[in-house]
């Protein structure tokens, strides 16, 4: 039962510093929504996109973490990241940099 307990309380923790890092988001960019993915034994990742379009991602050790730590920050949740949601990211100069060298081959093209 010990066991059980210790992880228990360790997942809480995690629970407890992922929702504290989406609220500190949430506040940086005039409030967030976000999106909670699958990504296998790794866990699961958080998508997250504020309101002035500025986005970042979180990993959680399991998915049910992820549930719980976005449920606790009180963000809007949203099935899938598509749609108007998808539409809120603004990108600059270094994502598209970034997008246009994995297109033409990778950085180092020369």
């Amino acid at each position: 039962m010990a066991d059980t307990q210790q992880v228990d309380a360790k997942a809480e923790r995690k629970v407890a510093r992922l929702a504290k890092q989406i609220d500190a988001f949430s506040k940086a960019h005039g409030g967030a929504e976000g999106q909670v993915a699958y990504i296998g034994e790794r866990g699961a990742r958080i998508v997250l996109v504020g309101e002035d379009g500025g986005w970042g991602d979180l990993v959680a050790p399991s998915y049910a973490i992820a549930e719980k730590a976005v449920e606790k920050s009180g963000i809007t949740v949203h099935e899938s990241f598509d749609g108007e949601f998808a539409a809120k990211v603004r990108t600059g100069p270094y994502e598209w940099t970034r997008m246009a060298g994995i297109q033409v081959g990778g950085p180092s093209n020369g």
